[in-house]
């Protein structure tokens, strides 16, 4: 029986390529689309909800579906301050992933981050950490989370530190050792993303680094 997905984060770099992967996907009958702004897809199975994240649960109904992927996430120097990036990374998905729980998801899937842990000296990684902690506490039959490492592909932004580590990471991950810990294009973890929806698992998985590269 063909699914419907639901997807935040669908304007975004993996998010983007996910929404154009699922619209072609055989077992996706719905795609929902969930964002700040009209984001119109071309595809007749793909359609967009503009909805407040301040107010998620005044749209508890748009959280009824059969899978939910959760790409959302921001920088803090796009977010102004740290405070607000937390309100995007943390906040907002923790939200959604309640109400998709209550509303009887079955199937979480979430883009993390390598490295991510709640107990992290970095502010983004621990963000990440605290947000794969309390979603694995929610009742969803299935929670797959996806960690992958710098991601490279175009972006609506031009991230400097993301530009130097495009041009340095892949020349490093040639060196013995260090192969699984090269970057990753963003449709590469939305392809993943979507055969993993596909296929039967276990009720929590991880997919770290290279992991994500098989498929």
């Amino acid at each position: 029986m063909a699914r419907k997905a639901l997807v935040l984060g669908a304007t975004g770099l993996i998010g983007g390529h996910l929404v154009n992967q699922l619209a072609d996907a055989a077992h996706i009958g719905q795609v929902v689309t969930l964002t700040r702004r009209a984001a119109p897809h071309p595809a007749a199975k793909v359609r967009n909800e503009i909805v407040d994240f301040e107010r998620l649960s005044d749209c508890a109904s748009l959280f009824e579906g059969d899978l939910l992927f959760s790409c959302l996430g921001t920088t803090r120097s796009r977010a102004a301050s740290l405070a607000k990036q937390r309100r995007v990374d943390v906040d907002y998905q923790l939200q959604a992933a309640r109400l998709a729980a209550e509303a009887g998801v079955a199937h979480y899937l979430l883009v993390s981050s390598s490295g991510a842990d709640p107990n992290s000296r970095s502010a983004y990684l621990r963000m990440k950490g605290e947000l794969e902690r309390e979603v694995l506490r929610l009742p969803f039959p299935r929670i797959s989370i996806f960690r992958p490492s710098l991601l490279l592909g175009d972006r609506a932004e031009f991230r400097p530190a993301e530009w130097l580590g495009s041009r340095l990471l892949p020349l490093l991950c040639t060196l013995p050792g260090l192969r699984r810990y090269r970057p990753i294009r963003g449709e590469q973890v939305a392809a993943r993303m979507v055969q993993v929806s596909n296929e039967p698992g276990p009720a929590v998985e991880t997919f770290t680094l290279d992991e994500i590269f098989h498929y």
